[in-house]
């Protein structure tokens, strides 16, 4: 029989856990169980390693000379250190405050909730009738669906031996059945006031995953209970850190290892917000820090940090212990919609730092120290988050206050109280306004960044307000000092008919967030129009904005003069009064005199190009080049020609510019060149008497063929080898009312 817990020693039998164990002696007739076994797979013998552990239980488990811990529950579950001194000796604690915690060696389980084990009940009174019952002989297994509750043991379908829940609160140890493991019998022993229960399970590893699910089960309710009645501040971060080491240190490996602590934490501090000193708050961040590096931080718990943030904005912790958290959050966080706390808490987090000496600085180095040293960011979730946050707290800080009050002109009447509050208001904003910056130089973030603030994603009284707009003209100045393409022309509206930055900053008279008189804008407009929107279709829409053109090509704005030049070229300004208004303007400044004299000869040459004659079939050689079509077309009249072939050459979207002048031009062939969706938005602007048009074996994509919907008079198309896909194939159909023939084999529209 059995002998009480009380009168274990030691046993010199080795076991197969990761920590000391201390295990029972009893009398010879129950050192080999005569009781049937539970079947066991043959687990020992899968592998080599495992075969190992078996040898030798510090391999298996990774047993640490600088970490020896106990099994036994007074010690290892962080109970009273008076009954653990009581019970284990010299077993060292394994939440011991004094020390690091570090992460276990070893294998690693998953966190038991049930299963099925064999159970069985020795009463530990001293009866004579009780030691037969448990004797080896009368020994009796009954097999249980075992379910670990919060709070207390209990079976599927109570009877026997598990009538009756088993509270933790009752379990006095639970610890290993290391000596019968040579028999292939793996139990755990858990002691309890009248006796104990032994639980069999089939193999060594679901031994130690029982025994680490039951300590576990046991500790997380003991912390429970303790710290929910805490107050006093020694104690409350004494058993803190012992929670927190407890979950760095255990082997299981389960979501609800965190969320556990992390509940416990959360009420906690939401409870410690009424009485906690600064200096208490500052050692409860500290000792939830090395948890939070792994994990989420919850609600209760962010609010806890904003807090502090708030009432100690220039305190250690928030750059010492808050950053990595922060780190952590924008490295890992994928939807601020399920954590809507984190945001708020990195925001908070921001706002301290730009509370610092030097705060602007300090808030660079975090940003650079994010991005990395590398010309590329490795860490892709990191500016979404960042500019997820700074969209935030600028709608945050607009829909507190009002747009007339931040208009106010005159300071003179606001109060002392009104004054402060608009420094603050201020500051907040120029913080975030600095993020913004600072993320705009880099150029991997820069075009992510701009895909972003495409659909202008601020407060309404935002995009209105001068305080705002004005240093935010450095972040969209980055942006279309940008030479992608793809960049830069995120200026314009994200569809038609819808504005962007390019309108946000137009020069006219009612606009008052336009301080700089259209430089901005002029910028923009610069960029565009050298790049990839001198177009027609973009032209009309500049046109609509001639007065404030004329007012900054008086100013000699050389970009302003050649937009006017491109609007007579293309002959988008149907008034004969502003027609010649506009000469005049040209006309009035020395650069405008030569922009207006270079238009002419182009016009001049483009009459002489378009003249009736000329042949109405051309085929240039293989070998023919930009610059051949340029010599080509330039040496005499073609306005009858219909017809030309540049199949097999090496033309380029750069020859578009000439083939836009064949205005009677019915049929085109570009096989097999180099020509791509730049040239064919020009074609198809220009050119919308087109009936035939070869793109066989060209790189034009979806993008440029679905601008061919303005040719109307399309009848035969040929994208042969092509990047069409079946969409933009279905829109051509439906939009090309006189199309007969259209070739897309070899395409990924081939079938459909």
């Amino acid at each position: 029989m059995d002998p009480p817990p009380e009168e274990r020693n030691n046993s010199g039998v080795k076991s197969p856990v990761t920590l000391h164990v201390s295990m029972a002696t009893s009398s010879p007739e129950d050192s080999i169980p005569s009781t049937p076994r539970v079947p066991s797979p043959n687990f020992r013998n899968s592998t080599n390693s495992l075969n190992l552990g078996l040898e030798d239980p510090r391999h298996l488990l990774g047993v640490s000379n600088l970490r020896n811990l106990s099994v036994d529950s007074s010690s290892s579950s962080g109970s009273d250190p008076t009954n653990a001194t009581a019970n284990s000796g010299s077993r060292s604690n394994c939440c011991s405050p004094s020390r690091s915690p570090s992460s276990p060696q070893g294998p690693r389980f998953k966190l038991v909730y049930e299963g099925l084990v064999h159970v069985c009940r020795l009463n530990h009174t001293r009866t004579v009738i009780s030691k037969l019952l448990s004797s080896r002989f009368l020994r009796r297994w009954e097999g249980h669906h075992v379910i670990l509750d919060d709070t207390f043991i209990t079976s599927r379908h109570p009877g026997g031996f598990m009538e009756e829940p088993i509270p933790y609160r009752i379990i006095q140890d639970i610890y290993p059945v290391a000596r019968w493991d040579s028999c292939g019998r793996f139990c755990i022993r858990v002691v309890i006031p009248d006796g104990s229960l032994l639980f069999q399970v089939s193999n060594c590893y679901m031994r130690d995953q029982w025994l680490h699910s039951l300590l576990w089960k046991k500790n997380i309710y003991r912390y429970r209970k303790l710290l929910d009645c805490c107050t006093r501040p020694e104690i409350l971060l004494k058993e803190l850190k012992n929670l927190v080491d407890m979950v760095l240190s255990t082997p299981l490996q389960d979501e609800s290892v965190f969320h556990s602590a992390l509940n416990i934490i959360s009420d906690v501090v939401v409870k410690g917000q009424t009485w906690m000193t600064r200096s208490v708050a500052e050692e409860v961040i500290v000792t939830i820090s090395l948890l939070l590096e792994r994990t989420t931080p919850t609600s209760e718990i962010c609010d806890f940090f904003c807090w502090h943030c708030r009432e100690n904005p220039r305190s250690t912790v928030v750059l010492d212990i808050c950053t990595p958290i922060v780190q952590r959050i924008l490295k890992h966080n994928m939807d601020f919609g399920k954590y809507p706390q984190t945001r708020v808490f990195v925001q908070e987090y921001f706002l301290a730092l730009n509370c610092q000496n030097r705060g602007d600085k300090i808030i660079k180095e975090f940003v650079d120290n994010m991005h990395g040293l590398g010309c590329k960011c490795p860490h892709p979730r990191v500016l979404q988050n960042l500019v997820n946050i700074c969209v935030a707290a600028i709608y945050t800080i607009f829909e507190s206050r009002k747009t007339e009050f931040l208009e106010s002109t005159n300071a003179t009447e606001r109060t002392s109280v009104e004054t402060s509050s608009y420094i603050e208001w201020e500051t907040k904003l120029d913080c975030f306004i600095n993020i913004f910056i600072l993320i705009s130089q880099f150029d991997d973030w820069r075009s992510s960044m701009a895909e972003m603030l495409q659909p202008i994603p601020f407060h309404e009284n935002a995009i209105s307000c001068r305080r705002f707009m004005s240093p935010f003209k450095e972040v969209i100045r980055s942006i279309v000092h940008d030479d992608r393409c793809n960049v830069h022309q995120t200026v314009l509206g994200v569809r038609e008919h819808k504005g962007g930055w390019y309108n946000l900053y137009s020069p006219d008279p009612d606009n008052v967030v336009c301080d700089d008189d259209g430089e901005l804008w002029s910028f923009m407009l610069e960029k565009l129009l050298s790049c990839c929107y001198r177009r027609r279709k973009f032209l009309q829409v500049v046109a609509v904005q001639l007065g404030p053109l004329m007012l900054r090509a008086l100013r000699n704005d050389e970009t302003c003069q050649k937009t006017l030049c491109a609007l007579l070229e293309f002959d988008l300004i149907e008034d004969r009064d502003f027609q010649l208004q506009t000469i005049t303007t040209l006309q009035s400044t020395p650069s405008g005199k030569r922009h207006y004299a270079t238009l002419c000869e182009k016009q001049m040459h483009l009459r002489q190009v378009q003249q009736k004659g000329g042949p109405r079939k051309l085929v240039l050689p293989n070998k023919s080049t930009d610059a051949d079509v340029s010599r080509l077309l330039s040496s005499g009249s073609f306005g009858d020609l219909e017809c030309l072939s540049l199949a097999f050459t090496q033309v380029t979207s750069a020859c578009a510019e000439e083939l836009i002048k064949l205005s009677s031009l019915k049929y085109l062939s570009l096989w097999s060149t180099q020509f791509d969706d730049s040239g064919l938005r020009l074609l198809s602007e220009h050119l919308p008497n087109l009936q035939s048009l070869d793109l066989c074996e060209t790189r034009v994509t979806d993008h440029g063929v679905a601008t061919l919907t303005e040719m109307k008079s399309l009848r035969k198309l040929n994208l042969n080898s092509t990047q069409l896909h079946p969409e933009t194939f279905e829109c051509l159909k439906k939009t090309l009312p006189v199309l007969q023939e259209c070739d897309v084999r070899y395409t990924e529209a081939w079938g459909f």
